[in-house]
């Protein structure tokens, strides 16, 4: 008598985003759409919505913010009581206490890579821990110096504006220009960068820490009377 085979069905991983920046958040939410294993239950920026969206959910991946401001120890304590593990995202250097490292099943930084982000919520998902959060650190910051040598002053006051989230009219106004030369900037910022569009040019800009930095430098050496304009 013939025994049909068991298939083995690959279990979906269900994550929940909570983090305060909302490009970075995008960026997350974007390449974890493209797997087909993982599904992206909800998001949101604040501690209040954070509480309810995993009181609402179970047995989910919690991608966590440390910049999201509220009470950490209500959270974690929702997660474990909706048997939700949580992956911790913090900004580069930064040390969690070790109280609550035990609490939280994965770490990871702003400047970690797709390839990392995948395989930490892959493995907190199946049961796992991941908490080498800083292995890569060194090797972005020698990219985003390279980037910041090669980005004029002005095209990184424009890649700062990006981050915020400013539109091309926004950044002519204050930098005092037209539209079309700030299009005409972020051309030559796309060729440079290797974005194709403003949100892979400001995901790749928080990936890499030096270069963040100078195009934070470069908007606030803006003088403020313009700046407010």
């Amino acid at each position: 008598m013939h025994t049909p085979r068991r298939v083995r069905v690959a279990t979906l991983c269900r994550v929940l985003l909570a983090d305060d920046q909302a490009i970075f958040r995008a960026g997350v939410a974007r390449v974890l759409a493209n797997e087909t294993d993982i599904s992206v239950l909800g998001q949101c920026d604040s501690a209040e919505t954070t509480l309810e969206l995993v009181a609402a959910s179970r047995s989910c991946v919690l991608v966590l913010a440390e910049s999201l401001k509220g009470d950490l120890d209500r959270i974690l304590a929702a997660a474990h009581a909706t048997a939700t593990r949580v992956i911790l995202v913090v900004e580069s250097g930064a040390k969690p206490a070790p109280a609550v490292l035990r609490r939280v099943d994965g770490l990871l930084t702003r400047q970690t890579t797709a390839a990392d982000l995948l395989t930490c919520v892959r493995g907190v998902s199946d049961g796992k821990r991941f908490l080498d959060a800083h292995r890569a650190d060194a090797a972005q910051d020698s990219v985003g110096d390279r980037m910041r040598a090669m980005l004029s002053v002005r095209e990184l006051q424009i890649i700062g504006f990006v981050v915020q989230g400013c539109k091309n009219r926004r950044i002519a106004d204050v930098i005092g220009t037209t539209e079309q030369v700030v299009k005409n900037y972020l051309r030559s910022i796309y060729d440079k960068t290797g974005s194709s569009d403003r949100l892979e040019l400001a995901l790749f800009t928080l990936h890499h820490r030096t270069l963040a930095e100078a195009a934070a430098t470069a908007v606030q050496a803006i003088p403020e009377a313009v700046a407010q304009d």
